[in-house]
């Protein structure tokens, strides 16, 4: 395959404190399109820590996107939540620009945000980058049928659940998640806290409104990666940077084998029983088979 020459190869270094932040590569003209990085090519506090965290995340997907061209000759990938597109860019640069095939997709219900990435998008000449303004529930018949990567980077609320729901749908190969807050189970374990204090003294770890919000959390996710082994994936789930980076630090990488488990399936199905969640088993629950 023949490789493209890159739209920022001729571009100056970048100054040394900055490009030790920096992938091999890595361009800074657009960082600082990006706003990651000030109009002469500086680095504050915020935009450091959002680099760092963005440049982790793509050493984890660039091998899933050579695993899907080695595969198939061609790699698409869909970025749900996408904001200001800052993930979608950068593995643009990195991966697809010095290529003649692949696809980016970054969905957004912000119409602002995506009319100015793709502004940026064709001001750039990233020609095989595409937006659409809608949930991920409303982009789903727009896009493609075949699709390999599915990223969601701190999507809100149940935005997670509705990329896994795409890439379950799509039988994506490799789905990357890095979810955010998510206040449905919460509400549910609010609900119902009085009835399971009286059920069972392990209520306690939710008791505190703190507690539940946290523990709400911390069962969503575990529900999410349950539902992903249960319907063929292998789940690995690791720190995404440290802690003093960002408190929404949790990385869920899944990998299709076509192998459902049941067991996963069964463990699921008593967790929302036994945790007073039975009303949401539409939004988690895995048919067993």
């Amino acid at each position: 395959m023949r490789r493209r020459r890159h739209p920022f190869a001729d571009e100056p270094p970048a100054p040394p404190e900055v490009l030790a932040e920096l992938q091999p590569g890595q361009s800074v003209e657009l960082l600082k399109a990006l706003h990651i990085l000030t109009r002469d090519g500086r680095l504050n506090q915020d935009s450091r820590r959002k680099l760092k965290q963005v440049n982790h995340l793509l050493q984890f997907i660039e091998p899933l996107l050579h695993e899907a061209l080695e595969a198939r000759g061609d790699v698409t990938l869909v970025d749900h939540g996408a904001g200001k597109s800052y993930l979608g860019f950068l593995l643009y640069d990195r991966f697809f620009a010095s290529r003649p095939v692949g696809t980016v997709w970054g969905v957004e219900a912000r119409t602002e945000l995506v009319e100015r990435s793709a502004a940026l998008a064709q001001q750039l000449g990233f020609a095989r980058m595409r937006f659409v303004a809608a949930t991920v529930r409303e982009a789903m018949a727009a896009l493609p049928a075949t699709v390999d990567v599915v990223t969601a980077l701190h999507a809100c609320d149940t935005a997670t659940d509705d990329a896994i729901d795409f890439a379950l749908q799509r039988q994506a190969r490799s789905i990357v998640l890095v979810p955010c807050c998510q206040a449905e189970v919460a509400a549910v374990l609010r609900r119902h806290k009085a009835l399971q204090l009286a059920r069972t003294p392990l209520a306690e770890l939710w008791r505190h409104p703190l507690h539940t919000r946290e523990f709400g959390s911390q069962v969503t996710n575990v529900m999410r990666c349950l539902r992903l082994e249960a319907s063929g994936y292998d789940v690995t789930v690791t720190e995404l940077v440290g802690w003093e980076h960002s408190m929404k630090n949790e990385l869920i990488l899944a990998r299709r084998t076509g192998r459902r488990k049941r067991s996963a399936a069964e463990r699921l199905a008593r967790m929302l029983d036994e945790l007073g969640l039975a009303e949401l088993q539409a939004r988690f629950a895995v048919a067993l088979t």
